[in-house]
């Protein structure tokens, strides 16, 4: 059971299916299970082809200087989070013949009432349990996912520097992830990086100006992605 293989095309599938209705692989909020997911991964998810793994592994890389302190059991392996394998039903043919119930254990004053309260009485406790701490947690900043292009103004500019510059930009709410170069013609590669940030703490478009302002690297910048946590 659980996630097998996360470097080939079906399992990053199976992973994206897995986290299209989930923010965490378990739960309501960061744990174990997302850091033993997130080390398996040995690059960050393409997000024309995996979008919802890609928004969960830029999510996670937010909590990558606390992964040693998330909830959970570090003893785990990956292989235990996930969907369950699929098991081949028994063929009928060759099934076990069902003992026919001796007629003095069958209980024919038994209820079925005393269950269906008792199994009530539980999912209320559960309920009422999980709506105190629903209520007690502090509601999470909205964040959101950016993928941006920074173009330099040749193929002589020093690109090394210029993602060096670009990383140097500190703010509160901004959280810089993974980066590389992709070519876009004459010998010119443009630096595109992704980075999280929280909403109501950083502007993109204030960024990009910042970004801009180191005329002797960088020509203009894109933002070639945005989507909300």
């Amino acid at each position: 059971m659980g996630f097998a293989d996360l470097v080939s095309d079906a399992g990053l599938t199976i992973l994206n299916n897995w986290i299209k209705t989930r923010s965490y692989v378990v739960g309501y909020s960061p744990s174990q299970a997302d850091v033993k997911v997130f080390q398996q991964l040995k690059t960050i998810p393409a997000p024309e082809k995996y979008p919802y793994a890609w928004r969960w592994y830029n999510h996670i890389l937010t909590f990558e200087s606390e992964f040693s302190t998330l909830p959970g059991d570090p003893t785990k392996e990956h292989t235990a989070y996930g969907p369950e394998s699929s098991e081949l039903t028994i063929n009928p043919a060759k099934a076990p013949e069902k003992e026919e119930e001796d007629d003095d254990e069958v209980d024919l004053f038994g209820s079925d009432d005393e269950v269906d309260e008792e199994a009530e009485k539980l999912k209320a406790e559960r309920l009422a349990e999980y709506n105190k701490k629903k209520a007690g947690k502090v509601k999470p900043a909205a964040k959101s996912i950016v993928t941006m292009s920074v173009k330099p103004w040749d193929d002589e500019t020093d690109m090394k520097q210029l993602e060096a510059n670009v990383r140097a930009i500190e703010q509160d709410g901004l959280v810089w992830g993974a980066s590389t170069l992709v070519a876009v013609g004459f010998g010119i590669k443009k630096l595109q990086i992704n980075l999280v940030v929280e909403d109501d703490k950083v502007s993109t478009e204030d960024l990009q100006q910042k970004i801009e302002e180191d005329e002797d690297h960088v020509q203009s910048t894109d933002i070639d992605a945005m989507q909300k946590l």
